[in-house]
C-alpha cells in the first residue's frame, strides 16, 4: 500500500515536454546558424570531435533528473506493516435528506447545510465509532458504506447537494430499508441510524419500516432541521433567487418542519426526536446517547507504518543532475576509437 502525500508537484513533470521544445528549437537554430557559416564537410573539420548523440544522451539525463526530483517532492510512501486494530464502538449510520424542500432558508444558511454541519460536528465527537452515509429522497441511495475513515465520511459528506437523485420528493422509508444492508450480521455491533430531515415524508409507511428495522435491533433518531412556520423553496442559479416553487394552480409552495413523522419513527425504534436547531445541543445529546451504549469491540485492518520513500528519488535525480553536468558533447576519446556511431564515416 502507497501514500502520495503531495500530488500537487506532479505538476513539475510539464516541464520535461518545455525542455524537450526547447532543445529541439536550439538544434533547429545551430543547424540554421551552421549553414549559414559553412558546409558540413568544413564543420567536420573544424570540430572533429562534435558528437550527435551526445547533446541527445543529456537531454534524456536532465529530464530524468526532473522527474525523479518531481516525484521526490510528491514524498511517495509505502505501508510496511498490515495491522489488525482493535476498536471498540457502535456503527452508525447518518440518512441525509436531499430533497428540495432541504433548499428552504427557514435555518440558516439552509436546512441542507445545517444538516451538513450536525453530521459533521457529530463526526468529530466521534473516537473509535464506525459510520455510514445515505443520501435520499424519493429513493435512497448509498453515500459511504460503514468505514473508520471520518476524513472520506466528511469529504463525502460536503459534495451532497439535492441535485445528485434525479427522483424528487421524500421518502424516509427507503433510507431505513436501505441502512439495514449497511451492518454487518456477523459482528453484531450495536447499530445506530441518525436520520436528519424535515419530516416530509411522502409514503407515509416509515413508522412500519422503522418498527420492523428495531426488530433487527436498530436504533432510530431522528433529527429535525427546519421551522414550524416553514419557508418557500427557493430556485436559484448562480446563487441568486429567480424565483420559489410553485404548485399546480400557482400558489407558492410552503415547507414545514413536521415534527410528528420524526417522532414517530424514533418511537417505534426505542429512539429519540431531537429539533436540530442548536448544533451544540444535538451534538451533546447524542454524544450522551452514544456513550450510554454498549461498545462492541471490532477489527480494522490498517495500514501502519507508512514510511518516506523521497529519499530514493531525490538521490537519484541529484545522481543525474552529476551525470549531465560532467558529461561533455564532444565525442568520448575511447568511444570514438569504437566508432559505435559511425560518425567518422
Amino acid at each position: 500500500m502507497y501514500q502520495l502525500e503531495e500530488k500537487i508537484w506532479f505538476w513539475l513533470l510539464l516541464v520535461i515536454p518545455v525542455i524537450v521544445v526547447l532543445f529541439l528549437v536550439l538544434q533547429l537554430w545551430k543547424r540554421h546558424a551552421q549553414r549559414k557559416f559553412t558546409n558540413k564537410l568544413i564543420l567536420k573539420r573544424l570540430s572533429p570531435n562534435r558528437s550527435l548523440f551526445k547533446p541527445i544522451l543529456k537531454l534524456v539525463v536532465l529530464c530524468l533528473a526532473f522527474a525523479c526530483l518531481s516525484i521526490a517532492l510528491v514524498n511517495p510512501k509505502i505501508g510496511t506493516k498490515l495491522e489488525t486494530i482493535k476498536r471498540q464502538g457502535v456503527d452508525i449510520v447518518f440518512a441525509v435528506d436531499v430533497s428540495k424542500s432541504m433548499l428552504a432558508e427557514d435555518i440558516a444558511p439552509n436546512r441542507l447545510e445545517k444538516s451538513k454541519q450536525l453530521v459533521t460536528q457529530i463526526v468529530n465527537n466521534l473516537a473509535s465509532d464506525r459510520v455510514g452515509i445515505i443520501a435520499y429522497a424519493a429513493k435512497a441511495f448509498p453515500q459511504l458504506p460503514i468505514t473508520t475513515d471520518y476524513a472520506a465520511a466528511k469529504m463525502f459528506l460536503q459534495s451532497m447537494n439535492t441535485d445528485m437523485l434525479s427522483s424528487q420528493g421524500t421518502a424516509i422509508d427507503e433510507a431505513i430499508q436501505l441502512a439495514k444492508t449497511y451492518y454487518d450480521d456477523e459482528e453484531q455491533t450495536n447499530r445506530v441510524l441518525i436520520i436528519i430531515s424535515d419530516g416530509e415524508d411522502h409514503n407515509n409507511i416509515a413508522a412500519n419500516v422503522a418498527e420492523e428495522a428495531s426488530e433487527e435491533g436498530i436504533k432510530i433518531f431522528t433529527i429535525g432541521v427546519g421551522s414550524a412556520k416553514g419557508a418557500p423553496i427557493p430556485i436559484k442559479r448562480n446563487g441568486i433567487v429567480l424565483n420559489y416553487k410553485k404548485d399546480n394552480t400557482g400558489e407558492t409552495v410552503i415547507t414545514k418542519l413536521n415534527e410528528e413523522t420524526l417522532i414517530s419513527i424514533a418511537d417505534e425504534a426505542n429512539g429519540q426526536y431531537i429539533n436540530g436547531n442548536n448544533t451544540n445541543d444535538v451534538v451533546e445529546t447524542i454524544r450522551e446517547i452514544l456513550n450510554k451504549m454498549d461498545k462492541k469491540e471490532f477489527e480494522a485492518k490498517e495500514f501502519a507504518e507508512y514510511k518516506d520513500q523521497y529519499q530514493w528519488f531525490l538521490g537519484l535525480g541529484i545522481f543525474f543532475l552529476c551525470i549531465d553536468i560532467f558529461l561533455l558533447e564532444r565525442k568520448t576519446a575511447w568511444l570514438r576509437r569504437l566508432n559505435l556511431f559511425n560518425e567518422n564515416l
